[in-house]
C-alpha cells in the first residue's frame, strides 16, 4: 500500500487528472457552469478542428477528427506514418483530451483499441486506463466491467480503478462504484477526492443533500485529505441555493482545514455575492481572481465580464474585453456575456457596437445571441428596438423561448404597456421551461423587475403570482425580494399580517427595510 496522505501516488494523480476534467472543472458540474447559474443557454461548445497549438498536418488528434464517417481510426494512424512521423505517447494523449472534449467517443474507443492492439509502443496503465474508459462510455457500464476483468493483473492498479468508479459515477450508478471502492480498500488502493467530489454532486439535489455528510466522514475515514475542487463543490451547492450562510461557512472551514482557495474558490463567491446584492463582498472577491488567476484562462475572463457589469466598473469591463479580444479565439459566448454586461451598466451604445461586431464576424444562428441585446433593450425601456430585434430573430430562423418572452414583457411594462407585457407572459409560460432556466440568474433578475413595476403599481394578485417563481427557485431568500412584495401591499393599501413569518419562514432575514415598511403598512390600515 503506497503510504500518502491522500490519493493515489504523484503518477496517477496527474493520470485521473487528465481523464476527469468533468469533474475537477465545477462549471460543467453541480448543475453550475459558470453559465447555468448566470444565464439561460447552454454553453457554447468548442469549435472542432480548433487546435491552437499545432499545425494541422502535424497533429494526429486533427487526422482522427476529419476521418469520413465509417473509415476506422486506423486510417488515420497509417497516413500518419506514411508521412514519417512516429506514434509517441503524447500524440496519443493529447489526441484523447481533443476527442474526450469534443465527445467523439467512438472515435477515442477506436483510437484506444488501435494502440492495445498495434503496440506503437509499450502500453502502460494508463493506455488501459483509457480503453477501460470510452468502452465504458460507448458500450455501456456491464461491458466496462467484463473488460475490467480481462486488463492484465499487473495494471489492475488504482489509477484504473479509480477511473472506472467516477466513469460509472458520471453516469449515474452508485450501487456498483461503491462495490469497487470496498475492493480499493481491501487491496489497500488509495481512493481518489475525485471520486468523493462525484459522489457529493451526486447527492446535490435537495431530496439526496442529507447523504453528503455522510460522504465527507467517508472520504476522512478513508484518509482522503481536505481538497479544494471538494470545498469548491460544496460552496457552489449552497450558491445555487441562494444560502449565502452556508456559503460561508464551507469557505470558513475551507480556512480552518488550511486549505488554499483557488480561482474556482474566488468565482463562486464573488458571483453569490454579487447575485446577493453585496456587492462590496463582491469587489473584494473579483480582486482575489485577479490576483489568483493564471494565464488568459477564457472562463475566468468571461466571469470577470459579467462580474464588472454588476459593479458597475466600466473601465475594468472595457479591459476585460481587450483581453479577450487578444485570445486567439473569441467565442460567441463571451460577446454575448459582453453586451449583457455593458447593458447592466447603461451604455447602450456599446453593447451595440458589440453586437454589429459579433453580426459580422459570426454567424447568428442562437436564440442566445439575440436574447443578449434583447435583454438589454427591454431593462433600458426601449421596446420598440427591442421589437425590431424580435422580428429579424424570427426571420433569420431562430425560435424565440421563454426567457425572450420574459425579456419582452419587461420591456412592455417598462414602456407601460401592461396589457401588453401580460399577453407576452402569456405567450411565454406556453413554451416548455426547464427547471435550470427556472433557476438560472438572468430568469429570476428579470422576474424580480417585473415584479417590482406590479409592486409599483399596487398589483398584489400579479405581484405575488411571479413571486411565487422566485420562492420555489429559493431566490425568495434575499431580503429585497421579499421586500419588493411588501411594497407591492403597501402600494395597494392592503396589509397581510403573515408577511414577516412568511420572509422567515422562506428563509430571508428582515433588514431595517423591511421592518420600516411593514410599520408603514400597519399605520396605513389603522
Amino acid at each position: 500500500m503506497l503510504a500518502l496522505a491522500f490519493g493515489p501516488s504523484s503518477r496517477c494523480i496527474q493520470a485521473i487528472h487528465r481523464r476527469a476534467h468533468a469533474i475537477s472543472s465545477l462549471f460543467t458540474q453541480v448543475p453550475f457552469s459558470y453559465y447555468s447559474f448566470l444565464c439561460t443557454e447552454a454553453t457554447e461548445r468548442s469549435p472542432k478542428g480548433s487546435l491552437p497549438v499545432k499545425a494541422e498536418a502535424e497533429c494526429l488528434s486533427y487526422r482522427i477528427e476529419k476521418l469520413p464517417r465509417g473509415q476506422p481510426a486506423g486510417c488515420a494512424f497509417q497516413s500518419w506514418m506514411g508521412d514519417g512521423y512516429p506514434i509517441h505517447r503524447g500524440e496519443i494523449y493529447h489526441a484523447i483530451n481533443r476527442l474526450r472534449k469534443l465527445k467523439m467517443n467512438k472515435r477515442a474507443l477506436e483510437m484506444m483499441e488501435w494502440v492495445i492492439r498495434e503496440r506503437p509502443y509499450r502500453p502502460t496503465e494508463l493506455e488501459y486506463s483509457y480503453l477501460l474508459e470510452f468502452t465504458t462510455r460507448f458500450h455501456g457500464i456491464s461491458r466496462g466491467e467484463s473488460l475490467f476483468s480481462r486488463i492484465p493483473m499487473e495494471f489492475q492498479n488504482e489509477l484504473v480503478y479509480n477511473n472506472f468508479v467516477i466513469i460509472c459515477l458520471e453516469k449515474g450508478v452508485v450501487r456498483l462504484p461503491l462495490t469497487y471502492m470496498k475492493k480499493m480498500r481491501e487491496l489497500g488502493y488509495a481512493i481518489s477526492h475525485l471520486v468523493f467530489n462525484r459522489l457529493i454532486v451526486l447527492h446535490s439535489s435537495p431530496s439526496r443533500r442529507k447523504m453528503i455528510p455522510k460522504i465527507l466522514a467517508q472520504m476522512k475515514a478513508d484518509k482522503v485529505g481536505p481538497h479544494v475542487s471538494t470545498y469548491n463543490i460544496l460552496m457552489k451547492i449552497e450558491a445555487n441555493e441562494h444560502n449565502i450562510e452556508g456559503l460561508v461557512k464551507v469557505y470558513s472551514e475551507m480556512h480552518r482545514k488550511k486549505v488554499e482557495p483557488s480561482e474556482v474558490s474566488y468565482c463562486i463567491l464573488a458571483i453569490a455575492h454579487a447575485v446577493a446584492r453585496l456587492y462590496t463582498a463582491a469587489e473584494a472577491y473579483v480582486e482575489s481572481i485577479e490576483k489568483s488567476a493564471t494565464g488568459s484562462n477564457w472562463s475566468t475572463l468571461d466571469l470577470l465580464l459579467i462580474l464588472y457589469g454588476y459593479l458597475g466598473k466600466d473601465k475594468e469591463l472595457e479591459r476585460t474585453w481587450c483581453v479577450v479580444k487578444d485570445l486567439p479565439h473569441v467565442r460567441s459566448k463571451s460577446y454575448v456575456l459582453a453586451i449583457e454586461a455593458f447593458g447592466r451598466i447603461g451604455q447602450l451604445s456599446r453593447a451595440e457596437e458589440l453586437w454589429s461586431e459579433m453580426k459580422s464576424t459570426k454567424e447568428l444562428k442562437s436564440t442566445e445571441q439575440y436574447n443578449s441585446l434583447i435583454s438589454v433593450y427591454c431593462k433600458h425601456g426601449s421596446i420598440n428596438k427591442a421589437s425590431a430585434l424580435f422580428k429579424e430573430m424570427v426571420t433569420n430562423g431562430c425560435k424565440p423561448n421563454a426567457i425572450t418572452y420574459r425579456h419582452l414583457a419587461l420591456g412592455c411594462m417598462k414602456a407601460n404597456l401592461v396589457n401588453e407585457a401580460l399577453r407576452t407572459l402569456d405567450m411565454g409560460s406556453r413554451s416548455t421551461t426547464s427547471a435550470r432556466v427556472k433557476k438560472s440568474t438572468p430568469w429570476l433578475e428579470t422576474t424580480l423587475s417585473i415584479v417590482e413595476i406590479f409592486a409599483e403599481k399596487g398589483d398584489v394578485a400579479n405581484a405575488e403570482k411571479y413571486f411565487e417563481e422566485l420562492a420555489q427557485a429559493k431566490y425568495a431568500r434575499y431580503t429585497f425580494v421579499y421586500n419588493t412584495l411588501i411594497k407591492a401591499y403597501l402600494r395597494a393599501k392592503a396589509c397581510d399580517p403573515n408577511l414577516l413569518r412568511r420572509m422567515i419562514l422562506g428563509g430571508a432575514r428582515p433588514d431595517a427595510e423591511t421592518y420600516s415598511l411593514i410599520k408603514l403598512a400597519e399605520q396605513l390600515q389603522r
